[in-house]
């Protein structure tokens, strides 16, 4: 794992040899163990690297192809590596190193841009072609490594993290409406945009080549649902087994000390059963609890651990978050809400004492329909079928408005169930997981911001990409939806993030492009079957873990929000929300982040999770606003 930067000179100087040392500096945790930079009079490439595989010199980079016609730099696994190795090295090209990232320049250099298909990995490169005068930068399928980039008439450069683009001079910072009523919408800003106006995100299973005539952007990559398979459950299952045993055998691969994030989840303990299963020594896990009973899942966690006799560590998230919490919150150079930022940071920096690498299991979820959010719109869908239209479009909005004035917990559930009920699947779904609704938004927002956004609505990400989708069912519809949105935007961002800024590589074999394109041949009701959430993965994972892990109750990796804004980070949340407040007063009547705040404060509601939004909006905008 590492991080990469870099600039073109096709619209005008960028910068030197300093500049791009400059950009690699400002990235220093994602590679600590070594760094690098190319230039020449088109482009400009910076490195920096963390030693995964092939610990030796020959690793460091930018890496130039052993002909000098092609030069990389390369952030990722690529986990089919040595196969595609093998068969270049039968066909005769001269390897040099024992590194993933020598065999992306020799598939390059046989196949071109057509070379991305056969890459199964997570990564974000650039790749500068001598012969053409041709840079090309790619991102994964599912957007486990990022890619931002900068572009403006007289400008075009990249980067990992927006950090590294933000020390080049002159870079406008102007900041994006759209985003900022997108973050309070979604908890993240959604790719292709950034907070800033001119920069982006190149979007996962994307590429970008730059040359002199400009910049142009491709999909190479899309996960399809419309084959469904008419294989039984049981062959399905075991196919599924089989190959999730495969795709982590596969990232059992390093040459530095490897371990596991063991939360007690179905996913997580999932992983480590495969792992444990396939390892000749105790395997390395580790877990993050909290004081409060209700968010701590650190008992099940000892539980598969004593069952697969691992080497286990704990750490409890005592009293210690607001000492924590500016440094945690400056790794996301944007806002960024998830409140399992946290332990997600904490339980990096535990891991990081004891491996290099951790498996994990993200995406089992979002790929095998785990969200009690799945659950809610399966009712939602079946209530929604259960009345006409008319009563729906007319009779609901109007019954929604009547509860609109309460503050009360199970008034505020109806009325987002009325709202949503009222509504299309696609917009149904986006008003039920929205974190902040029409009357919130129009109630808090100043009316300068409300005209210059016009008509604009956050629901256009999630109904874009559902309708983009063809999957054969609503269930196979919204899964894709989160594939393309939450996941990349929320899941992957947090675990990039709070991994890096610990200088840990974590890996999920659950994403890997051969269980997803897997997964969305599987019928949506062995996804969710009669009621009960991810039913194929668990009955993958049944011969290996036992009942009370694989069927309890869901809890996610949550965090005591309502309790810490009274009691743990009151003072520190008190003096961004209320007393220094400078973003939230450009975006929000300040008179009603007050009143949110005393309502929360009182207990007469629970504002934590939009509390929270606007704490770390405010945090992002005094480190990374204005410069």
């Amino acid at each position: 794992m590492c991080g990469i930067a870099g600039f073109t000179h096709f619209s005008g100087n960028m910068g030197d040899k300093d500049m791009l040392k400059k950009m690699g500096d400002s990235i220093y945790h994602r590679g600590p163990d070594a760094g690098g930079e190319y230039i020449n009079e088109h482009i400009g490439l910076a490195h920096r690297r963390l030693a995964i595989i092939d610990l030796s010199d020959a690793g460091i980079q930018p890496m130039t192809s052993h002909d000098g016609k092609y030069i990389i730099v390369f952030n990722g696994e690529i986990y089919n590596f040595q196969t595609i190795r093998d068969e270049l090295s039968a066909a005769g090209y001269p390897f040099k190193t024992h590194t993933d990232t020598e065999v992306i320049l020799a598939l390059y250099a046989t196949e071109g841009e057509k070379m991305l298909s056969k890459l199964n990995g997570m990564f974000a490169f650039a790749l500068w072609d001598t012969t053409s005068e041709k840079l090309m930068i790619a991102r994964d399928r599912m957007g486990k490594k990022p890619l931002y980039y900068l572009q403006t008439e007289t400008q075009f450069a990249f980067a990992s993290e927006i950090k590294a683009l933000l020390t080049l001079p002159n870079v406008p910072r102007d900041i994006r409406l759209d985003a900022v009523y997108d973050f309070f919408a979604y908890q993240y800003v959604p790719d292709p945009k950034s907070i800033f106006t001119h920069i982006h995100k190149l979007p996962p299973g994307h590429y970008m080549t730059i040359d002199a005539s400009g910049v142009n952007i491709q999909q190479y990559w899309d996960v399809s649902f419309k084959h469904t398979s008419d294989e039984s459950e049981e062959v399905l299952t075991q196919k599924l087994r089989e190959l999730a045993t495969h795709c982590t055998k596969q990232r059992m691969v390093s040459d530095v000390p490897l371990g596991a994030f063991l939360s007690g989840g179905v996913d997580s303990s999932g992983v480590v059963a495969m792992m444990a299963t396939n390892s000749k020594t105790p395997v390395t896990t580790c877990s993050i609890g909290f004081d409060e009973k209700k968010f701590n899942e650190t008992e099940f966690a000892k539980e598969v651990a004593n069952k697969y006799h691992t080497d286990h560590h704990e750490f409890t998230v005592h009293q210690n978050v607001a000492d924590n919490l500016e440094k945690i919150v400056a790794y996301f150079d944007e806002p960024f809400a998830d409140p399992s930022l946290v332990p997600t940071f904490f339980v990096s920096e535990l891991a990081r004492q004891q491996v290099t690498v951790a498996i994990a299991g993200d995406g089992g979820d979002e790929v095998f329909a785990g969200y009690e959010k799945y659950t809610t719109d399966a009712t939602e869908n079946r209530l929604r079928n259960k009345f006409p239209k008319f009563i729906r479009k007319h009779l609901f909005p109007k019954l929604a408005d009547l509860l609109s004035n309460s503050n009360a917990t199970v008034f505020r559930k109806g009325k987002s169930l009325l709202t949503s009920l009222s509504q299309e699947p696609a917009m149904g779904f986006y008003t039920t997981n929205s974190q902040i609704d029409d009357r919130q938004w129009q109630k808090l927002a100043k009316q300068e911001v409300k005209e210059k956004l016009g008509d604009y609505h956050p629901s256009k990400i999630t109904i874009d990409a559902y309708e983009k989708s063809d999957g054969p069912d609503h269930l196979a519809k919204i899964l894709y939806t989160d594939m393309k949105t939450y996941l990349p935007g929320g899941i992957l961002v947090k675990v990039d993030r709070m991994s890096m800024a610990n200088s840990l590589e974590v890996r999920a074999p659950l994403l890997d492009k051969d269980v997803v394109e897997f997964s969305a041949t599987v019928p949506s009701e062995m996804k969710f079957k009669n009621g009960e959430k991810k039913h194929i993965l668990k009955e993958a994972f049944k011969p290996m873990l036992p009942d009370d892990i694989l069927y309890r109750k869901k809890m996610g990796f949550s965090v005591p929000l309502a309790s810490w804004f009274r009691h743990e980070i009151k003072d520190l949340a008190q003096r961004h929300l209320i007393e220094q407040a400078q973003g939230l007063k450009s975006i929000f009547n300040h008179n009603q982040v007050v009143t949110l705040w005393n309502e929360h404060q009182n207990g007469n509601a629970d504002h934590s999770a939009l509390l929270w939004s606007m704490l770390m909006f405010e945090m992002w905008w005094v480190k990374y606003a204005h410069g």
